[in-house]
């Protein structure tokens, strides 16, 4: 009786084994074919907008009549404004065409944050304990003479005439050139990956062993610690060359009636040159130079002294043999302002809000339209952190402490962001909105896609296909972006990156009203006495001439200019600046 069911169990007992083979092989197959694809997203190269952001332009501006249109939901504009955005709207979210790299901006987003997140904790990981380390510090040639380890307290600092931060690369002797540059005596280290400048000693010494973070970009060397600082005496080589380099002329600037109140420090020398008189007012770590005859004063800029008419040099030179009475008589006495390699420290201190923001405030731009730039200026100016939107570890390591933190914690003053679908808008309360010139915004962004946020694009680059296949697509997000904004924002401020660089007070002023803000106008000065920050591209790389747009680009993004200063105009906002109009 065994016999005739011996050979079915058999069979089912090698089924059984067989199927466990098969779905375990499947299920490697498919764990390899992910970890596949993600490697993929993660690959550097160009992305694109989202589903939210438009894609290729349609029949009705650009003339090619072969995209869908997305219908647009309550209108708010006329009809002829509204057959323009919907040519705008380009394919809804789920479409799947046009070039790979424009397919999935958000998920790539998701990555990156993900990805820096996950580093950024790994090299936060806690240290050995102090007592197993030996103390490394290097004093090799140009590394500087080792001072000890200091006190530092983050709400009074001794050494603040310059910061810098690298979670990544700081070592000692980047810290120590940095300073050297910027004409300061000391250099000290921090949290392993933080540099302070300076040209007095910290007040109060620790144990040595309290400094005992190692550097983040020299393993073995030691930066400080937590609210512990180990300073460097600067030793520079050819410091008189460097330092001449970095003093910059301002002009020639009226002087104000009391110069004993408006400059604290001042030195009388009957040989007086521009080296002396600014190597004097570095080392007293005041940002201005101000010359005439035997005389040196060194300060700010103030309400009394602002910076904002200077004369002909020729009105200083001949004041400079001439008595104070025959100035006065003259029509006042004139200085040569230069300067200093110093940093103007008024408004460089920032922390985070003390408690949670009531209004929840975007910072809105396209991509490459000075939204970084603009962070740097509100920051100062307010003395509260930006946020961002998205992660980058970039923009930490220059600074901007508010990309690590979440973005809807509300602990920062507003948030960068670049998305301008309607969800993504509605959950703001209000926002700024940032508009730049579209042919700057898009050369500026594929510099920063090809080769980061201070690199240039190749010649190479230029004349590849993916320079057409970018404008094609990201023009049209420039547009939508803007007219996203003004159709689903609550409450916005338009602020024209040109207006602002032109004059950077009333528009600064504007933007700090929005945020319900009071700020001192020393404080807005310092903002503009450090207006550049240091994140932006250096130099020209393209000579004047360079053009990189065809004449059909250019009568593509006319077309949108045209639509984006009418849907302005329409929300009774100023249009767009006559540098805008088509070419």
């Amino acid at each position: 009786m065994a016999k005739p069911f011996f050979r079915p169990q058999k069979f089912l007992r090698r089924t059984q084994f067989l199927l466990f083979f098969l779905t375990a092989a499947y299920l490697m197959a498919g764990s390899l074919l992910l970890l596949q694809r993600s490697r993929l997203a993660l690959q550097p190269g160009f992305r694109g907008a989202s589903g939210n952001q438009a894609q290729p332009a349609v029949d009705v501006l650009a003339g090619t009549g072969n995209a869908e249109i997305r219908p647009v939901q309550n209108p708010p504009w006329t009809p002829k404004l509204l057959e323009d955005v919907d040519g705008l709207r380009g394919p809804t979210s789920d479409q799947r065409y046009g070039p790979r790299w424009l397919l999935s901006r958000n998920s790539e987003l998701r990555q990156l944050r993900r990805r820096w997140f996950l580093r950024f904790v790994s090299e936060q990981e806690p240290m050995q304990s102090a007592g197993a380390k030996v103390a490394r510090h290097l004093t090799s040639e140009n590394k500087g003479t080792y001072l000890g380890c200091f006190s530092d307290d983050s709400r009074e600092r001794t050494m603040k005439g310059a910061v810098f931060y690298d979670l990544r690369k700081m070592t000692i002797s980047h810290c120590q050139e940095a300073c050297a540059e910027r004409a300061y005596t000391y250099a000290g280290l921090e949290s392993g990956a933080e540099c302070y400048c300076g040209n007095k000693l910290p007040a109060t010494a620790a144990k040595e062993e309290e400094c005992n973070n190692e550097c983040k970009g020299e393993k073995g060397t030691l930066c400080g610690g937590i609210n512990r600082i180990s300073v460097y005496r600067v030793e520079e080589p050819q410091a008189s060359p460097k330092r001449r380099r970095n003093v910059i002329y301002r002009g020639c600037f009226k002087a104000p009636e009391n110069l004993t109140n408006t400059f604290p420090a001042s030195l009388i020398h009957s040989n007086l040159t521009v080296e002396m008189c600014s190597e004097f007012c570095s080392a007293k770590e005041f940002p201005l130079a101000v010359m005439g005859g035997p005389q040196c004063h060194c300060g700010f800029p103030t309400v009394h002294f602002p910076l904002h008419k200077s004369s002909d040099r020729l009105f200083c030179s001949r004041t400079h043999n001439v008595s104070t009475t025959e100035k006065v008589l003259k029509g006042g006495d004139f200085r040569f302002v230069y300067q200093t390699p110093v940093q103007d420290t008024r408004c460089t201190d920032r922390r985070f809000l003390p408690t949670k923001s009531k209004a929840f405030v975007a910072l809105s731009s396209f991509p490459g339209a000075g939204n970084t730039w603009v962070r740097h200026l509100i920051e100062h100016a307010t003395g509260f952190y930006t946020g961002s939107y998205y992660f980058d570890g970039t923009l930490y390591n220059k600074g901007f402490k508010g990309e690590k933190d979440h973005w809807r914690s509300r602990r920062t003053i507003c948030v960068k962001t670049h998305e301008s679908g309607r969800k993504e808008i509605e959950m703001f309360d209000s926002a700024i909105l940032l508009i730049r010139n579209p042919y700057k915004s898009l050369v500026a962004e594929f510099n920063r896609k090809c080769a980061g946020h201070l690199g240039y694009a190749t010649d190479r680059n230029w004349k590849s296909k993916e320079w057409p296949d970018f404008v094609n697509s990201y023009a049209s997000w420039w547009a939508s972006h803007v007219l996203d904004w003004l159709r689903y924002g609550k409450r916005l401020l338009i602020v024209h990156y040109e207006d602002l660089k032109r004059t950077l007070l009333p528009k600064l002023r504007d933007i700090v009203g929005f945020l319900n803000m009071t700020v001192t106008e020393d404080r807005l000065l310092c903002v503009e006495n450090n207006r550049e920050g240091n994140f932006k591209r250096p130099g020209a790389r393209w000579p004047e001439t360079f053009e990189p747009f065809t004449q059909e680009m250019k009568d593509l993004i006319s077309k949108y200019i045209l639509t984006v200063d009418s849907a302005l105009r329409e929300r009774n906002f100023v249009g767009l600046p006559e540098e805008y109009l088509p070419r």
